[in-house]
């Protein structure tokens, strides 16, 4: 899976990692559907954390389609409610 952080690059990720990162995703809409901004703070600098921190990093000269672009970190939380609902950013197979 490829994913974007918006404004920023683009990283590899295995397919365990993507698993983890859907599973923080749902967690993030289960927060913001909650209401949780607090919660949802957490789970969403974990999401960018996992990609930063294990992702795989692509060059800045490889131009391939993002699977995933996840916000801006400092998506706001009324950008989050527009973002994060029904199935998230990744959806569920």
């Amino acid at each position: 899976m490829i994913v974007r952080i918006a404004g920023e690059r683009q990283y590899r990720l295995s397919d365990d990692l993507a698993e983890r990162l859907n599973d923080l995703d749902n967690r993030c809409v289960e927060a913001v559907e909650g209401g949780d901004e607090a919660r949802f703070r957490d789970l969403f600098a974990q999401m960018i954390a996992l990609v930063e921190g294990e992702g795989a990093p692509l060059a800045d000269d490889e131009l391939v389609e993002s699977d995933v672009i996840l916000p801006p970190r400092d998506i706001t939380f009324k950008e989050a409610q527009r973002e994060f609902t029904g199935e998230g950013l990744i959806p569920d197979d």
